[in-house]
């Protein structure tokens, strides 16, 4: 029987093939390290995102602005505006500043370093205002962030979210926590006014009961601090819950920042608010003489709105997007955090600049639109819905009272 032969295949057949195969294998590695190696990831100030940007161009040149008319001698007017607008920009770098900190540490102590690095331009604006001896001024204003937070923050957000979305519904249990304890926080805090109104023996101990009602506040919120940091996921008395706090950070898209650059976010925008504070605080009286205004406008409107309702935004971007739960718990963080943070640190730090007679004690028609303001609030969330009209009533009470105080 015949057998044909077939030759095996060629050895440099073989070795071709092999070697072609352990060339492309050599080519797609060497590609794939290269696609390693050219992905450059950003560094310093590469990682801020188009809005981080533009919020760092508006403070930085409204400020030089503030600046130069300040040392100028300018205009006070334009001065004053110039100190108000750079103010709100470097509160909201403040605010944006704390978050990507925050992102970093931890979602524990989010809602707590908001609650006090947040509100440090409000605070050193009040301080400034201490040491020129304008107490008008400073009560007025912690009102004012009280009801413009209620009444004008929330007003907006009201109507934003009802002429895009219709009528709103909302967590109406975390709503009326809220609103309660904005309600027991002002009611501790009217004490002091109330046992002078009425004219009792403890008038003649006015500092005193400032000192120990502030304590006592401040003792209240540092109980709340544990319980926060080690309940992410539950609600916080004092800053709401964790997703609120991290929807109103993702409204604004930013990225996120390394640690460094948090860091010395915070240290910039720190530093400005003393330095922009001085420079408001020292126009303010020459500003309210050119234009016809009282103290008491002046610190419950216009302070009032420089310095605080900046963070209010957020709550008003949450209720545009339909989120509007977040949106109440954001706006009605603010004015809790006044009564029981903002407003306590200003009566025990009064005397390291130079105020050690300042009280709590507030005149009777702030008293009566403060108590007024944490009314509506309860109402205003009791059913758990809210309205575009709703909003706009907001809105006019607010204005009502702003025309009460130009002359007051």
């Amino acid at each position: 029987m015949s057998r044909r032969r077939v030759d095996p295949q060629p050895p440099s057949e073989k070795v071709s093939r092999s070697e072609n195969r352990g060339q492309r294998g050599r080519r797609a590695a060497k590609a794939g390290a290269v696609a390693t190696i050219t992905v450059d990831r950003p560094h310093g100030l590469a990682v801020l995102s188009h809005s981080d940007r533009r919020l760092l161009a508006i403070v930085v040149g409204v400020s030089i602005a503030a600046g130069i008319l300040h040392n100028t001698n300018g205009n006070p007017v334009l001065s004053f505006l110039a100190a108000t607008v750079a103010l709100g920009a470097i509160a909201r770098l403040v605010v944006r500043s704390v978050e990507a900190i925050s992102d970093r540490i931890g979602q524990g102590l989010n809602g707590t370093l908001q609650s006090l690095l947040g509100n440090l331009p409000e605070i050193f604006v009040i301080l400034f205002a201490l040491k020129a001896g304008l107490y008008e001024i400073v009560k007025a204003t912690i009102v004012g962030s009280v009801i413009a937070n209620i009444l004008l923050v929330m007003g907006i957000a009201f109507v934003v979210s009802g002429r895009k979305f219709g009528r709103q519904a909302f967590n109406v249990v975390s709503a009326r926590q809220l609103s309660m304890l904005l309600a027991l926080s002002v009611f501790a805090l009217a004490i002091p006014s109330l046992a002078a109104s009425f004219n009792t023996p403890a008038v003649e101990h006015e500092r005193q009961i400032t000192v120990i009602i502030s304590l006592l506040l401040i003792v209240l919120f540092l109980a709340s601090i544990p319980d926060t940091i080690r309940h992410v996921d539950h609600e916080s008395p004092i800053t709401g819950s964790n997703e609120a706090l991290v929807a109103a950070a993702e409204a604004d898209e930013h990225g996120q920042w390394p640690f460094n650059i948090a860091a010395l976010m915070v240290l910039v925008a720190i530093t400005g608010s003393i330095v922009v504070s001085s420079w408001f605080v020292d126009v303010l009286p020459t500003a309210m003489s050119t234009l016809g205004i009282s103290e008491a406008f002046a610190g419950l409107i216009i302070v009032a709105l420089a310095s605080n309702v900046v963070e209010g935004f957020s709550g008003i971007q949450l209720a545009a997007r339909g989120q509007q739960s977040y949106a109440l718990q954001i706006i009605l963080q603010s004015p809790v955090q006044v009564a029981m943070i903002i407003a306590p640190l200003i009566a025990l730090a009064a005397p390291l600049v130079g105020a050690a007679t300042f009280t709590l004690v507030l005149s009777p028609l702030l008293l009566a639109v403060m108590f007024m303001a944490v009314f509506i609030a309860i109402v205003v969330v009791s059913d758990g819905q809210s309205t575009w009209f709703e909003g706009a009533a907001l809105i006019t009470l607010y204005l009502g009272i702003a025309t009460a105080f130009w002359w007051s």
